[in-house]
C-alpha cells in the first residue's frame, strides 16, 4: 500500500481530483535536504507552513556546511531567518499555481483577478515585492497557493510597458552605447537607447529589470 502511495505522489493518477492528489502527497511527504531548498518553496517548520523567501549556502572554516533561510510563516505572516544543516531532511508542502491578471491597487495592497472566474485575490505589498514595478492593468502573473492560501507570484520574463518621461538626446552623441534614464508608467526608472521618446513603449526584461527593445 505505501508503495503505491509513493507511486501516486510521484505520478498522479488522471483519475484522481487535484484535492485527492494534494491529500495524497501530503500523506507521503516531500523530503529533501536543506541543500535543495530553494525561493519560492513551501515548507513545514515547526508544525507552521512557512514559504521560503531566501536561501544561503555557507561553510565557514572547518565548521559543517548549512543553510542559512529566509521564511515567512502563512500563520501570522511574519518573516525569520533559520539555519538548516546542509544534509538536514526538510518536508516540502505541495503547491499550486493559477493563471491571473492585475486588476487594481486598494489602498496599500494589490487585487488580482481569475480572468475565466473572475475571482479575485488580494496580496500585500510584502508579497508582491518588487514585481509591482512591472504591473499594469491585466498584467498577466503566475499566483502559486498553499492550502488554497496565495504566497508569491510570478511575472513573465518580458513585460510591455508605456514611457511617461523621456528627456531629448543630446545631439551629437552618436556613441551606440550611449543611454539616458527615463521613467515609466508604473513609476520606475530605467536606461534606454537615445532615440526612445515619451509616449513609446518599451519592453523591460522583469529578471534583470533592463530595457531589451522597443515595442
Amino acid at each position: 500500500m505505501l508503495a503505491i502511495r509513493l507511486l501516486l505522489a510521484i505520478f498522479p493518477s488522471p483519475l484522481l481530483s487535484d484535492r485527492e492528489q494534494l491529500l495524497t502527497r501530503k500523506r507521503v511527504g516531500f523530503m529533501p535536504a536543506a541543500n535543495d531548498l530553494r525561493k519560492g518553496m513551501a515548507i513545514l517548520y515547526n508544525g507552521d507552513i512557512a514559504v521560503v523567501l531566501d536561501t544561503q549556502h555557507r561553510t565557514p572554516g572547518n565548521l559543517r556546511a548549512f543553510v542559512q533561510a529566509s521564511i515567512r510563516s502563512l500563520k501570522s505572516g511574519k518573516s525569520s531567518d533559520v539555519r538548516f544543516s546542509s544534509t538536514e531532511k526538510v518536508e516540502v508542502v505541495p503547491m499550486t499555481t493559477r493563471k491571473m491578471e492585475f486588476s487594481y491597487k486598494d489602498g496599500d495592497d494589490f487585487v488580482f483577478s481569475d480572468p475565466e472566474t473572475f475571482e479575485t485575490v488580494t496580496l500585500p505589498p510584502e508579497l508582491v515585492g518588487d514585481a509591482r514595478n512591472y504591473l499594469v492593468e491585466n498584467a498577466p502573473i503566475t499566483m502559486t497557493f498553499v492550502e488554497d492560501k496565495a504566497v508569491s507570484i510570478e511575472l513573465p520574463a518580458s513585460v510591455v510597458l508605456r514611457v511617461s518621461d523621456a528627456p531629448e538626446g543630446i545631439r551629437g552623441d552618436s556613441a551606440n552605447n550611449v543611454q539616458k534614464q527615463v521613467k515609466l508608467e508604473t513609476g520606475i526608472s530605467i536606461q534606454v537607447p537615445l532615440f526612445i521618446k515619451t509616449g513609446e513603449k518599451v519592453k523591460i526584461d522583469t529578471r534583470t529589470g533592463k530595457y531589451m527593445e522597443r515595442a
